[in-house]
Formats: structure tokens, C-alpha cells, sequence
């Protein structure tokens, strides 16, 4: 039914700032509420403005044509991750135990060409073999839509893990003497050079910024294998390396729970990457 009073088609919020204005007494209140209502106004259009500008400086990294991926990139951001566990079991079997929906919007994903890339190793070439297929397929093949998955395990899930849970377990023992920090997690900030100079050879899209954050951006979805999470509280009990005394069940969690923010937690690498080959990703190494 429609109604004849237009306070009716008014947020709650506006309803209720005329609900104050009618009960306040006096020109004076009435200015000084109309004076709030327009200030709180001003502070709401200069947020929207400025998140505004933030998603225009991720989506300059999205090539020009490539809706499908923009989507999927900002269904991901709201599709939830848990990440307060207590404790994890050895083997996954609920689906509220790993990153389900958003795994789905990817196994979902129907544009092609689509690639899996089973990455192991954190000092190998997996972050620059990544952006260098990017870069063939949206510019040479003209796919814009092109979507690549980091499957991660092995000592390249190490690279998945923050810079806190790196300095408290002391991640170097088992990354190597290469990696004192975690280097490829760290943002280069190349983003805010000339994206639409794609030709750039210090720009966004070179080897000058083959790191995690960067390519997330460009649309690049990273797995992180639970199995692997596991192992790596297995090997750091074995070396001693557990300073509040965990057991295993709860140091995988601590694990789990400090993983890099857009990284999608599965069940397992190598168990995961046949439902994306069964869905069309092209499986690479």
C-alpha cells in the first residue's frame, strides 16, 4: 500500500532526527539539530568519498573489460573467513572448519581461461611465473577476465602467514636463511604508480612488485593448505620452537588464525586442486 505521509519512505535514522526536531523548543534547538543532522551529512559523504578513492586505486590494478573478475574480487571480500579457533583437527571434515563459500565463488568462477598453480616453495618462482601469465593472457591474449589461483603449500604456505606469527615462531627456520623476514607478504606500494602504463619496468605489473599483496590486487586468489598449516605445527613443536607450550591441535589453530587477509583457507592443496580441475582451471607448476 502506498502512503500519503513522505516521512514514511525515510530511514529510521531521519525519522527519528524529525522526531527530536518536533520536540525540541524554540528557533534555536530546531537550528542547532539542523546544524547536526547537516555536519553528521558531510562527515558520511567525505567517508563514502574517501572509500571511495581506495577501491579506484584497487580496481586501477583490474584490466578495462574485466567485469567478471571485479566481481568475483569483491564477492571474495565479503565472503567470510573464520579465524578464532581454539583448536583444528588433523583432517577437515565440516565445512565450517575452512573458507567454504569462498572457496565456492571460486570453484563458481565460469570465465575462462582459468589457472591453478600448485606453489611450493617460498624461495622458488611461483610469485613472478604468476604475474608473468597475468600479464600474457590480459595483454597478449586479451583475457581480461583471466583468473589465476595460488594452491599454496609447502614451505610456500609460510609465505601466507603475518609478520607476528613469523617473528613468534621464528619462521626462518623453516623458510631458510633466505627469508629472515617474510618478504613476499610485504606491499611495495607499487600500485600507486602509472597502472595504465602496463609497459612500465618498474611499474605494478613488473618483477619490481612480484609480491602477495600486489597480486592480490590484480585479482589473484591464494589458497592455504590446512594440511600444510598442520605440518608446520608438527615441525615446529619437533624443534622446540613453541613458547606457550601448545598443544598440536591448538598450534595449528594460532596458525590458522594469523593467516594473511584475502587467503582462503581449504581443507588441503593437492585434495583441493582436482575440484578445480574439474571446474576447468588449467593445472601449472
Amino acid at each position: 500500500m502506498v502512503s500519503n505521509n513522505p516521512a514514511a519512505y525515510l530511514p529510521d535514522s531521519y525519522k527519528q532526527e524529525i522526531a527530536a526536531v518536533n520536540v525540541v523548543a524554540g528557533r534555536r534547538g530546531v537550528l542547532r539539530t539542523l546544524a547536526l543532522s547537516l555536519a553528521t551529512s558531510a562527515i558520511g559523504l567525505a567517508s563514502a568519498r574517501a572509500q571511495s578513492g581506495t577501491a579506484t586505486v584497487e580496481s586501477a590494478l583490474i584490466p578495462s573489460g574485466a567485469t567478471h573478475l571485479d566481481a568475483l574480487k569483491k564477492r571474495l571480500a565479503q565472503a567470510p573467513r573464520r579465524r578464532d579457533f581454539k583448536t583444528v583437527p588433523m583432517i577437515l571434515d565440516h565445512q565450517e572448519q575452512w573458507d567454504y563459500e569462498a572457496l565456492t565463488e571460486v570453484l563458481s568462477y565460469r570465465p575462462a581461461p582459468r589457472q591453478a598453480w600448485d606453489n611450493t616453495d617460498i624461495g622458488g618462482p611461483w610469485l613472478n611465473l604468476m604475474r608473468n601469465a597475468l600479464n600474457s593472457q590480459i595483454w597478449s591474449f586479451k583475457h581480461p577476465d583471466f583468473l589465476a589461483v595460488s594452491v599454496t603449500h609447502g614451505t610456500a604456505q609460510l609465505a601466507l602467514y603475518d609478520q607476528a606469527i613469523w617473528d613468534k615462531y621464528r619462521l626462518t627456520s623453516l623458510a631458510g636463511d633466505e627469508f629472515k623476514t617474510n618478504t613476499p607478504i610485504i606491499d611495495r606500494k607499487l600500485a600507486a604508480a602509472d597502472s595504465a602504463n602496463y609497459e612500465d619496468p618498474a611499474g605494478p605489473f613488473s618483477s619490481e612488485d612480484n609480491s602477495i599483496p600486489a597480486l592480490m590486487r590484480r585479482g589473484v586468489v591464494f589458497m592455504s593448505c590446512h594440511n600444510a598449516i598442520w605440518e608446520h605445527a608438527a615441525a615446529l613443536i619437533k624443534f622446540g620452537i613453541n613458547p606457550d607450550k601448545l598443544s598440536h591441535a591448538a598450534l595449528a589453530a594460532e596458525l590458522t588464525n594469523h593467516l594473511a587477509d584475502g587467503a582462503v583457507l581449504i581443507p588441503g592443496a593437492t585434495g583441493t586442486l582436482p575440484e578445480l580441475q574439474q571446474v576447468g582451471f588449467h593445472y601449472a607448476t
